[in-house]
């Protein structure tokens, strides 16, 4: 069970979830055979086999790192891997893996329009290195075809999923109009219930303050209706609103998941799910959350969001830290970080953001968390 969570962990340090691959980042790798093909062929004499090994390091660096970033950092590695793909051309007919490599994380680098833009590139590369420094056809032909239909694969599958992330937002949205829907449904009912039980009430009790000197036995008889009917309006009451809840931390979790992905964001969840919380800090640290998540997504234009859950390592409550790597800074006197402040702070934790205005910290006390 050990070695299991271990590879698990080291899974997920080399693979992000939210990379969408999971497990199918190690089958790609299988393409960097073509690598060594040639050699098969050719023996490579040493200094070649000591540059090659020492590309395969640098490559799977490479390749694992890129699935840890968007935007600007995507486009450094795949220039880094187009960088080995022209080195190794003149030489070594599998260098064209290096192109098709680089295609694959096209669609990392942002919207469609820029992600074609940089395959359109790669495609331009390959043909110029065809003409000047590799004219074979196994080279750029495999480099050409292979480059373009899983860069483009990879463009229309991470644009479906941003699509579908949207969708699933859509949707939840819509659950949640028909929940604020059935919410004014009960208020409305509880209105009408409360006025008749509560009339009933004061009624009886005048009624039986007339009677408690003309006839004690039917005033007490009339108490005893007002408080039959105090009980049965607290359970009528108790039933009208037993089927709303407070959503719960996963499911705002969930929620702000799929936000942050139709956004463009790529959320990092990193959250304890042992943490022992009460419905009132779930709520509370739910609310934060997702204020916080509104603002990366409004404001920050971010390509990262990470939000972290852990409980303290001296056991003494648990810190909560949302950061992104956006250009925006979070504004320290706006309505929404007052907000966030009045409510960690009213279960007796603290609330800060640090000096570069891109990360904030909350701790809430044990005693608040269970």
């Amino acid at each position: 069970m050990k070695a299991t969570a271990r590879i698990q962990q080291l899974h997920r340090r080399l693979v992000p979830e939210e990379a969408g691959i999971g497990w199918l980042a190690y089958l790609w790798l299988s393409y960097y055979a073509f690598f060594f093909l040639q050699w098969w062929f050719e023996p490579p004499g040493r200094t070649e086999l000591m540059l090659g090994l020492a590309t395969t390091v640098a490559f799977l660096a490479l390749y694992f790192s890129a699935f840890h970033h968007r935007g600007r950092g995507a486009i450094l590695h795949i220039a880094a891997l187009l960088a080995l793909g022209i080195a190794w051309a003149p030489f070594n007919l599998g260098a064209n893996v290096f192109f098709v490599y680089a295609a694959s994380f096209a669609c990392r680098v942002g919207p469609p329009r820029r992600a074609w833009m940089v395959l359109g590139t790669i495609v331009a590369l390959v043909l110029l290195l065809g003409w000047l420094a590799q004219p074979h056809i196994i080279f750029w032909g495999f480099a050409l075809l292979g480059s373009v239909a899983v860069g483009l694969a990879n463009i229309h599958f991470t644009e479906q999923e941003r699509h579908d992330a949207a969708l699933r937002l859509s949707q939840a949205e819509v659950r949640q109009l028909a929940r604020v829907a059935e919410r004014e449904r009960i208020a409305r009912d509880l209105h009408d219930l409360l006025g008749h039980r509560l009339s009933m009430i004061v009624l009886k009790s005048e009624l039986a303050g007339k009677l408690i000197d003309r006839d004690p036995d039917r005033a007490r008889a009339e108490i005893n209706a007002v408080e039959d009917s105090a009980r049965a309006a607290l359970a009528e009451v108790r039933e009208a609103i037993g089927g709303y809840r407070e959503r719960s931390l996963d499911a705002e979790l969930e929620q702000i998941r799929l936000a942050l992905t139709s956004a463009g964001v790529a959320p990092d969840l990193d959250v304890d799910e042992t943490l022992p919380l009460d419905s009132r800090s779930e709520a509370v640290l739910g609310l934060v959350i997702r204020e916080a998540c509104t603002n990366v997504i409004r404001h920050a234009n971010a390509h990262h969001c990470r939000i972290r859950l852990r409980a303290l390592a001296d056991g003494d409550g648990l810190e909560l830290e949302i950061s992104d790597d956006g250009r925006g800074r979070i504004r320290a006197d706006g309505g929404g970080v007052d907000g966030m402040r009045a409510r960690i702070e009213a279960l007796g934790g603290y609330f800060r953001i640090d000096a570069d205005a891109r990360r904030i910290h909350a701790r809430l006390p044990a005693e608040a968390a269970t």
